[in-house]
Formats: structure tokens, sequence, C-alpha cells
């Protein structure tokens, strides 16, 4: 069996059978575009850091994570992955993704159905907001719209100001649904979006929700996850300045910064 082909197969057995949620197609098998990667740096990763958001902004890293009564936002020096900034979600709650919009920072819980507002510079709490179009999963934006993963094959697409939904994108490889869309990142006009319980990040078109390319870190994976079934791939961000690409997973040791590599032919 193809490598990819055996990493979903495996992935899927994970997730459960008999589930209504629609099979992420096989990589191995399609006609879409296949990417490894080089690490170009590594850094401290807090291990105990069940990553759910993550993003690049004034010269740090920021990260959500996830689990109730462990849930916190955080500003981290790359570096040496020191935590320099934190505030903790509400003990009863399992916090997820963020996003920075302006002078605040937006997050999600997984199944409360409330989201937060955030002062950026000092994490004071700033207001609230009911969250009800679904699971809470990652976020990210661009210069006009948020952008939520619930943890189907639907990112929704959301107003900043009142975290309505504007629209949905369906997104599909080969025509096929890809389920499991998780931590999100905006990088050139594309949603970076891990594929839970893979080793994989799908490459979106946001204008049709069609995945461009794959890019398969199984190697990352193998590294750090080990045989623990929670480490699993879960985190994007990118410094658009110096254009680096970071990623990094839940509880996993390091985090690195990668540059892709071609595609190659399936």
């Amino acid at each position: 069996m193809p490598r990819l082909h055996l990493l979903f197969a495996i992935a899927l057995a994970l997730i459960g059978c008999g589930t209504s949620r629609s099979q992420a197609p096989a990589p191995a098998n399609s006609g879409t575009p296949v990417q490894g990667y080089e690490v170009v740096a590594t850094y401290p990763h807090d291990p105990r850091a069940f990553t759910e958001g993550l993003f690049w902004k004034d010269g740090f890293l920021w990260e959500s994570t996830g689990l109730v009564g462990q849930s916190n936002i955080r500003r981290v020096n790359l570096a040496d992955g020191r935590v320099v900034q934190s505030v903790d979600i509400p003990r009863t709650m399992f916090g997820e993704g963020i996003v920075d919009w302006g002078d605040e920072i937006i997050s999600l819980t997984w199944r409360d159905r409330v989201g937060f507002r955030w002062n950026r510079h000092t994490l004071q709490q700033t207001g609230t907001f009911p969250f009800t179009i679904g699971e809470g999963w990652g976020m990210t934006r661009n210069d006009r719209e948020i952008f939520e993963s619930d943890g189907t094959s639907v990112i929704h697409v959301l107003d900043p100001a009142t975290m309505q939904e504007r629209r949905r994108i369906q997104v599909t490889a080969d025509g096929v649904a890809v389920d499991q869309l998780n931590e999100l990142e905006w990088v050139d006009g594309e949603i970076y979006a891990n594929v839970w319980m893979t080793a994989l990040i799908a490459r979106i078109d946001p204008a049709t929700g069609h995945v461009r390319a794959w890019i398969d870190l199984t190697d990352l994976v193998g590294q750090n996850a080990g045989s623990n079934q929670d480490a699993v791939l879960n985190g994007i961000a990118w410094d658009a300045q110096r254009r680096r690409l970071f990623v990094t997973g839940k509880l996993w040791p390091h985090l690195y910064e990668i540059r892709l590599t071609p595609a190659a032919s399936n």
C-alpha cells in the first residue's frame, strides 16, 4: 500500500468507522500534488502544550492550548519557547483556535458555545460572544474576514465584528470532501489546514475550496508523536514579513521552521 494511502487508512481507522462524516481522499491515488519539506530551524516547544491555535504577530508566536482546566492563550518567545505572557480560559471550558483582529485576540471554545475577545497587548478579556454554528476548532483570517473550522469538511467564513457566519467553503480534493479540518493559517492567499489525525496539511483555494496540494510531514510526526495518539500535528504559523513557515503539534517538544519542496509525481 503506498505510504500516503496507508497514512489515511490508519487515520480513518483511528477516527472510527460508521461515521456520517465524509472521508478524506487518499492523495497517493489522486491528481492533487503532494509536497515535502526541508527543516530550516528547530526550536523548543512546551511538551505540555495541547496546541489548538498558532499564529505569528509582533515578533512572537501566539498559541492557544486545550483541555478542560488547562486551556490558555500565550505569547511565546520563538528562540527558547519561553512563555512571556498568558491568560487562562475559564477552567470549565476547553479552549480552541485563536486569531488576531486589530488590537484583539479572538478565541473559541470546543463545545461550550462561547467565544472570547481579549486585548492583544494586555490579554485582558474585553468581551464574549455566542458561538452556535458548530464546534469550535481552528481559525485564521485575511484582511476582511475570519475563517473557522469545525472538524468537518466545511470552513465557515465569519464577520469579524459579530462572529456571525457570512458563507461557507466546502473543501474537496479530486471531488471528494476533505473531513477533519483543524488548525488553519492564511498563507499567501491560501488557507493551510491541518487534517486531524494525519501528517498532512491541505493547501486550500479559498475561492473554490479545492485542495491545491498536500504537504506531507510524516517524518516530523514520527519524530515527535511516538506512540501518543494525542500528539497529533496541529499548529501552523506564517511570518509574512520574513516569509517563514512554522509547524508544531500537540504535546510536541519541538517547533519547526520549514521550507516546502516541489511536489513529487504521483
